[in-house]
């Protein structure tokens, strides 16, 4: 006769014997961590959603494409924000890639101070599948929200591609907590 199965209980504890120790280390301090993030280079883009009361948006540096087929973006918002809630609800976004020249958008959609309305002043936005899309950016894509998930102070959005454009120019780059330019490469000597 076999022995009964352990409760869920044992388990985890006996795992947790095999655990990898660096999971069971405390970790570095968050400022350190930001130090770390700082280091990443990212194209700066701005996410939009309708919202109850008109258009809402925010810069993001996090965001990277996720598949071909089906054709997925993946989006770091910042829990509470209200793009996040907009996006959540109506369950279709827009992600622009931003031109190196549109650094002050950037900064005026990463403001935690300017109003919805004061982010959308003076831009040429037209609605795309019922999302707001700004005009003049690198390139832009509307998603419908295949899957959004928490992570620590942040949500990962999966979105699914429904509309494109993509125009021309060069990124806008965010770096050691800043808007950098990307350069081109001086080639190598002969060899």
């Amino acid at each position: 006769m076999s022995a009964p199965p352990r409760p869920a209980t044992d388990l985890l504890t006996a795992d947790r014997t095999h655990a990898d120790p660096l999971r069971e280390e405390p970790g570095p301090g968050a400022a350190r961590c930001l130090g770390l993030y700082a280091k990443l280079a990212a194209g700066v883009s701005v996410v939009t959603a309708r919202g109850p009361d008109g258009p809402l948006g925010m810069t993001v540096s996090a965001v990277t494409s996720l598949s071909a087929r089906p054709p997925l973006l993946l989006a770091c918002l910042r829990d509470g924000s209200r793009t996040l809630a907009a996006l959540t609800a109506h369950r279709t976004f827009a992600v622009h890639l931003l031109r190196e020249e549109q650094h002050a958008l950037a900064g005026r959609f990463a403001n935690p101070t300017t109003t919805a309305a004061d982010r959308f002043a003076g831009t040429d936005t037209r609605h795309v599948l019922g999302v707001p899309v700004l005009a003049g950016s690198l390139a832009w894509s509307v998603c419908l929200v295949e899957d959004v998930r928490r992570y620590g102070d942040h949500h990962l959005v999966v979105g699914r591609v429904a509309a494109v454009h993509v125009g021309g120019g060069r990124p806008l780059l965010w770096h050691d907590r800043g808007f950098r330019s990307l350069t081109e490469l001086a080639p190598d000597g002969p060899g």
